[in-house]
């Protein structure tokens, strides 16, 4: 009797313990830059991320188990990134991480997951060589993943409406010193050197300039008939009103981040009719992005109902059903299984910004074509839709 009392307090117990292992939270690492320049992006993100956890644990989780964000702030600073990839993999033991709004910290931070065979999600940063870090065959596997419009799309869909669409024969660039810049410019002039056209001026910029007026004195002088930019917010708007002080507007055509809160407000006037390509606008023209407009407006509050950053929301929230999608295909969080689970998603998943049908594959990890992307003009201090 004893004894079946033992065996029974002994299965009880490991019983228990087997629940309360089951019932441990998948954690999930957040990291993206929620102060300084970059911060509109960064904030839009999380709270994008952070309702999509919501709506998914109120569902009952992915395998029985809880999401928990593990938010950590990089500051836009690559330094920062690569001390928080040691701290969410050594310490924290994520499952995955998704994030990154700069493709600086991305290049710097996400050697460590792919070292740890840990998916890393980058959901807004769009250098064109973040999916290609860890190519075949030195790499036989890839742990980066992205559903954010790489700058090959965004760069030719710029010069398109620069050149094809409005007209202009002489463009400058203007792009700042980062590596975000500095690699968008370079995707600027192959897209204008396969249309057989040199830009007339290109000049650089540094991350908190305040004065753009020599670089636009230059474009000018060379006859620019637009500007082609590659930069944030802050500076973007520098370049508008630097353009009103000389007295001097040519049309602004940039990358995505023409339509950050901090271009838009801290250019008024001067950044109407800006144009840029667009993932996801605030726009409620489907029964999903109106849910996840209302869902996000209601409980962020966002200043005159308009998210900061559109894109950085919408992307941080289909990321994490894309990666909750992988852990309930591969029924593990363990790292090589969810990755050959994204690379092989067998059941749709609809997001906000598409409706994602087999958006990964061995040697393809970026989920976003140019198909699903449209041109956005600032007008009315928002973002519209132009043409």
């Amino acid at each position: 009797m004893d004894f079946r009392l033992k065996l029974l307090a002994g299965t009880l117990a490991f019983a228990a313990s087997a629940a309360s292992y089951a019932a441990d939270p998948i954690k999930i690492g957040v990291a993206g830059p929620y102060t300084g320049g970059s911060s509109s992006m960064g904030v839009s993100m999380r709270d994008g991320v952070r309702l999509a956890i919501e709506e998914i644990n109120k569902s009952g989780g992915v395998l029985g188990r809880q999401l928990v964000a593990v938010e950590r702030d990089d500051e836009a600073k690559n330094e920062r990134g690569v001390q928080i990839a040691q701290e969410l993999i050594n310490k924290e033991q994520v499952a995955a991480t998704v994030g990154y709004i700069n493709t600086g910290v991305a290049l710097a931070s996400q050697r460590f997951y792919q070292d740890a065979k840990i998916p890393v999600f980058n959901n807004v940063a769009t250098g064109s060589v973040i999916t290609h870090q860890f190519k075949a065959p030195e790499y036989p596997d890839n742990y980066v993943f992205r559903n954010a419009a790489h700058d090959s799309i965004q760069a030719p869909m710029i010069v398109e409406e620069a050149v094809t669409r409005r007209g202009f024969k002489k463009v400058a660039i203007l792009a700042d010193s980062t590596n975000y810049g500095q690699l968008g410019r370079e995707d600027l002039e192959k897209a204008l050197d396969a249309k057989g056209i040199k830009p007339v001026a290109v000049e650089k910029f540094n991350i908190k300039d305040v004065d753009m007026t020599a670089q636009l004195l230059k474009a000018k002088a060379a006859g620019a008939e637009a500007v082609l930019t590659y930069g944030i917010g802050p500076e973007l708007a520098q370049i508008a009103n630097g353009m009103t002080k000389l007295g001097w507007k040519v049309p602004i055509i940039g990358s995505w981040t023409l339509s950050m809160a901090n271009y838009i407000d801290n250019s008024g006037a001067n950044g109407e009719g800006a144009r840029m390509p667009q993932t996801f606008i605030q726009d409620p023209d489907t029964p999903k992005r109106k849910a996840f407009i209302d869902a996000y407006l209601a409980k962020f509050k966002p200043k005159n109902n308009r998210i900061d950053s559109p894109v950085s929301a919408a992307q941080g929230y289909d990321s994490i059903f894309l990666l909750a999608a992988a852990i309930k295909q591969a029924n593990s969080t363990d790292g090589p299984k969810v990755r050959e689970a994204l690379e092989n998603l067998q059941t749709p998943v609809e997001g906000v910004v598409m409706t994602y049908n087999k958006p990964f594959s061995a040697t393809n990890h970026d989920a976003i074509t140019a198909k699903e992307v449209v041109i956005g003009e600032v007008k009315g201090g928002k973002v519209v839709k132009a043409n």
